[in-house]
């Protein structure tokens, strides 16, 4: 099954959790503690970059903002508690189970390269894998650049995380990935928005983020705009999913979920960018052109 969310709301997001049963037999009703987790599905054919741009315009501790997403893989920012900001790049190992302990050595995510203060580990709970985490003070309104490259490598594939810096102006290679994916490109490309501070609080606090300016290169080495996503929502019982909303905004398409977010478009809907990119920005990794 493609891992379409985040690694602390995986099973949720999908739906398989379900409210416990009373002992009288009856079914109860779970209590809401986070609003519910959104998303955009990108529609684009298989990959070797995926370049996106976002903006956060609101925020709260708890808060996850997933720029490049794909089937193996998550990058993006997160605001955690006492104003702390990060930047994670995540990559599954391509095996099931939650003990990242049980994973046999040649089957688990490898290192090939680890930026400076960038903090990389295994993680496990809901699925295991590879993470990296590295301390990026991003602010509301400020544009954040990602990009994530994929190179084949027999039955392998790696996967390389870029984030630009806008004090020194350039682009930090945070990490390279490398796991088992049976020799497959870039796919199921999306983003998201996520509560995880889920204290029944989180609810009430809201969260908006802009996504656009998007690019991929193909297999067939041809460049494209991403410019169609699919809005879609987890299904898991404790998250409020009356509060959400996406749609169109300056510079690519939003999603936004509590407080007092009401929804414009219902899930599922295809959403167009307004102002389809034009031209892709100039000052992209040069690694990017290396075989």
């Amino acid at each position: 099954m493609i891992r379409l969310f985040t690694i602390a709301s995986a099973f949720v997001a999908l739906g398989l959790c379900v409210a416990p049963a009373a002992e009288s037999g009856k079914t109860v009703t779970p209590k809401i503690n986070a609003a519910c987790s959104i998303h955009l599905g990108w529609q684009a054919p298989a990959s070797e970059w995926f370049y996106l741009e976002a903006r956060v315009e609101k925020s709260t501790p708890g808060s996850y903002f997933m720029i490049c997403g794909w089937n193996t893989g998550y990058f993006g920012v997160q605001e955690l508690g006492g104003g702390k900001k990060v930047a994670i790049f995540s990559v599954w190992d391509p095996t099931k189970g939650d003990n990242p302990d049980h994973v046999k050595l040649e089957e688990r995510v490898e290192v090939l390269h680890e930026g400076k203060d960038v903090k990389v580990s295994r993680f496990g709970g809901e699925g295991t894998g590879g993470k990296s985490m590295t301390e990026f003070p991003w602010k509301v309104g400020e544009k954040i650049r990602c990009l994530v490259q994929a190179k084949v490598e027999g039955q392998k594939t790696a996967y390389s995380g870029w984030l630009w810096q806008p004090k020194s102006n350039e682009w930090k290679h945070l990490v390279t990935f490398r796991v088992q994916t049976g020799g497959k490109p870039l796919s199921g490309l999306y983003s998201f928005v996520e509560d995880f501070r889920r204290d029944g609080k989180s609810v009430g606090e809201e969260r908006r983020a802009v996504f656009g300016n998007g690019w991929v290169k193909t297999v067939d080495k041809g460049l494209l705009p991403l410019t169609q996503a699919r809005f879609t929502a987890s299904k898991a019982p404790t998250e409020a999913s009356d509060i959400i909303d996406a749609g169109q905004a300056e510079g690519g398409l939003y999603l936004a979920n509590g407080g007092k977010v009401s929804p414009s478009v219902p899930v599922g809907t295809v959403l167009s960018v307004n102002s389809a990119p034009t031209t892709v920005p100039n000052d992209l990794p040069t690694e990017l052109s290396k075989p």
